[in-house]
């Protein structure tokens, strides 16, 4: 098996040189970088990571915690994160929390017994109190879609508050009044943060929520599904519909057409996300931008300049929603 000693001769260069070309973290010029390059494919060495991680202190691999792996929210969060580790030289690791407080700190202690250099965290059933105990250990981490204000400077998230009163709003200048709500779990804070800013939007035109037309859904396409359902067995009018995020949406949008009403023409839907399947609906779904592969991005970002030294990386820790405008919205027909 070749060594990195063979390398250095064959290439022309110190040792130093070939370390700094194999950890990728300090300029060194191209045509010594290929030189270097071409001796270990030459001689096929493989750098022996073990090693590697005892001589730097740096594994090179970032733990991921994510509350699922399926559907398009969290593969766009992935794909971000990832694909900004990837181009710095980093690898990743990933489990899921399934928001479940045992099985997120279960997780976390996977991720840390790995070596990991620092954590990336999406988790949603862990108290703030055990974050704050987390934060005092060795291990870096940056929290993805959650706001702790002892914790802001590990932060990034997203204004869901502001994202719910843009849906309502958008309706309510469309001339709706009765505006159904399907909600994600409510014991989440996006959830609330979201039914809080329909509530505020509601508030500008001198309405309130009408908890009759309130339903509490699962964040998945079948609490979309069943909400509607529930939502036109009640018996109250409604003209429009406030799903908490796209996949509930996509739920009610099938519902509606199998139960034969026509969206918008019926009711208007809107939804919250902006996944890449909300274009190809039917009708192409009106929706809240979530840049949640921006936001992955940061989060990568953010671990590259405090835990790999990237200094001129700019890291931003709370991104705005923006309304997007389709075709399940449309002017009330009822007021």
């Amino acid at each position: 098996m070749a060594t990195i000693y063979e390398v250095s001769k064959l290439a022309g260069v110190s040792l130093a040189t070939v370390s700094r070309v194999m950890n990728n973290n300090t300029p060194v010029r191209e045509s010594t970088r290929n030189k270097v390059l071409a001796a270990m494919a030459q001689l096929d060495y493989r750098p022996n990571s073990i090693a590697q991680s005892l001589a730097s202190n740096r594994s090179n691999s970032i733990g991921i915690l994510v509350s699922e792996l399926h559907g398009p929210f969290y593969g766009a969060m992935l794909t971000g994160i990832e694909a900004e580790f990837r181009a710095a030289g980093k690898h990743v690791i990933i489990a899921a929390g399934h928001s479940e407080r045992a099985t997120e700190q279960d997780g976390i202690e996977f991720l840390l017994s790995r070596n990991c250099d620092a954590l990336i965290l999406h988790v949603e059933a862990v108290t703030d109190q055990y974050l704050l105990e987390l934060s005092k250990q060795e291990v870096p981490f940056v929290l993805l879609n959650r706001h702790i204000a002892a914790l802001a400077e590990r932060c990034i998230s997203l204004d869901n508050e502001l994202g719910g009163y843009l849906a309502a709003h958008y309706l309510l200048q469309q001339g709706h009044r009765h505006i159904a709500y399907i909600a994600g779990p409510m014991w989440k804070t996006d959830a609330r943060d979201r039914f809080a800013g329909h509530q505020r939007a509601l508030a500008e035109y001198q309405l309130t929520a009408d908890s009759e037309l309130f339903y509490e859904g699962d964040f998945r396409e079948t609490g979309g599904s069943k909400g509607l359902q529930w939502l036109l067995d009640s018996g109250r009018p409604f003209s429009a519909v406030v799903c908490g995020n796209d996949e509930m949406a996509s739920g009610a949008l099938t519902a509606a057409r199998e139960l034969g009403y026509e969206v918008p023409a019926d009711f208007s839907v809107i939804g919250f996300d902006n996944v890449n399947f909300a274009y190809y609906t039917y009708p192409k779904l009106s929706t809240i931008d979530y840049p949640i592969s921006a936001m992955g991005q940061m989060a990568a970002r953010w671990v590259l300049r405090q835990v790999y030294q990237h200094s001129s990386i700019d890291v931003q820790q709370v991104f705005d929603p923006h309304l997007i405008c389709r075709d399940s919205v449309a002017e009330a027909s009822i007021t």
